[in-house]
């Protein structure tokens, strides 16, 4: 059982509180963190690209000259792939990315990259995270009272619009919810801060997996 410092916003210590070891992962889950960020990182590829091949390329299907007699090369359609302006052999076209991955794979995934960012003590954990108003500087106010101001993931138990407005112009700072937080955000960002009680919803989700 680990204990962890609770602060305020101010970056004051305020209490205690507990995470189980046994929700975290020391030894296993490397090669499944690696399969979970190349997963998650395709999965977010927007797979548009897209050339035209040599039946697509507007032009008609005229000779550019007569087959002899020009000391030219032979020409049968300007749509050619060696032409400029013609078609593209093998080219890109619109394809989907994405890739599977286990319940059980995604989950030790997470318990790595938490173990990996408690074990460098980058998590803060902050009793509370409320705006009444959507105001930027309160919000980079508390970033730098919690000396994570220059690349941080917020996670919280629930996403309030206020916060949402307060955090969106803020560079380098990303708000999740902790049902939501994936491993790759984790390892993303330099500094972990999560609330109190968005830390008790990630614990109750990894050990949801350890019961099933």
């Amino acid at each position: 059982m680990s204990a962890l410092t609770v602060v305020d916003k101010a970056g004051k210590a305020v209490g205690k509180v507990d995470f189980p070891d046994a929700l975290l992962s020391p030894r296993a889950g490397r090669q499944a963190l690696m399969q979970a960020v190349v997963t998650l990182r395709a999965n977010q590829r927007a797979g548009t690209h897209s050339t035209k091949t040599k039946g697509e390329v507007a032009g008609s299907g005229k000779k550019p000259w007569r087959q002899k007699g020009t000391g030219r090369a032979r020409a049968g359609y300007r749509q050619s792939p060696i032409w400029r302006g013609g078609g593209v052999v093998f080219g890109p076209k619109p394809r989907s990315y994405a890739k599977d991955m286990s319940r059980k794979t995604a989950r030790l995934a997470l318990r790595r990259a938490l173990t990996e960012k408690l074990a460098d003590e980058q998590v803060v954990v902050v009793d509370a995270l409320a705006f009444t108003q959507a105001k930027t500087k309160d919000f980079v106010a508390t970033l730098k009272g919690l000396q994570a101001g220059a690349g941080a993931l917020v996670v919280v138990d629930r996403v309030t619009r206020e916060l949402v407005l307060a955090s969106r112009n803020v560079p380098g700072v990303e708000v999740v919810a902790a049902s939501d937080v994936n491993p790759l955000q984790i390892l993303r960002y330099p500094r972990m801060v999560i609330t109190q009680p968005g830390l008790a919803r990630l614990q109750d989700r990894l050990a949801a997996g350890e019961e099933a």
